[in-house]
């Protein structure tokens, strides 16, 4: 036995009371999506969600921060308060996005704010990402399969289509079409539906 898993072994008794309640949770389904998620992309070899879950608990805390949101959304109390005394959570990802989909993944995640309408299923954020508000009421809707990556800004009543790749340090205050890679500050789309093409956003 090496020592990753000795570690585990050792750290599982502090991940009891997240296994509880997420095999307890009305939202185990959607934590279900994110666990297999990150298990597939992560490449971590357990026999069971509730191991993966410690797994996860145990050496990412950018997966903490979502775990965390997903019990907080039908309990405060236990997502913002308790379950933070067992493992910290990332002090600079912040999450304020009232519906995501199953399947939200988070590479290292700091310096992160998500505040979104909605974010579909199977996105993807990146470090030091700004998702937010323009004023005090619009901000973006992201799309399912989107693809956010290190340094970008999305700002304001914009809609990230489907399978959208948004590029390092990216800047985006119009609507992106599905399908479509964009870079830059403004954002151009430089890829659409696999061919290279160079266009402004409408």
């Amino acid at each position: 036995m090496n020592y990753q898993c000795i570690w585990e072994n050792i750290n599982i008794v502090r991940s009891i009371p997240a296994m509880i309640i997420y095999n307890i949770s009305k939202d185990k389904g959607i934590i279900k999506k994110d666990i297999e998620r990150w298990k597939n992309i992560k490449h971590i070899d357990r026999n069971s969600l509730n191991t993966t879950l410690n797994y996860l608990l145990v050496n990412y805390p950018e997966y903490r921060n979502l775990f965390y949101y997903r019990i907080s959304r039908k309990n405060k109390i236990l997502g913002k308060i308790v379950l933070p005394l067992f493992y910290r959570p990332l002090n600079s990802l912040y999450i304020f996005t009232p519906d995501i989909g199953g399947g939200l993944f988070i590479q290292h995640g700091f310096s992160t704010i998500i505040s979104a309408k909605s974010i579909g299923e199977n996105c993807w954020i990146n470090q030091q990402v700004t998702i937010g508000y323009s004023n005090d009421i619009d901000c973006p809707t992201i799309c399912d399969n989107v693809k956010i990556t290190s340094g970008a800004k999305i700002i304001g009543d914009v809609k990230i289509s489907e399978n959208s790749i948004i590029g390092s340090n990216c800047v985006v205050v119009k609507s992106v079409p599905k399908n479509c890679t964009v870079i830059g500050n403004p954002a151009i789309i430089i890829k659409k539906n696999g061919i290279k093409t160079y266009e402004y956003l409408k």
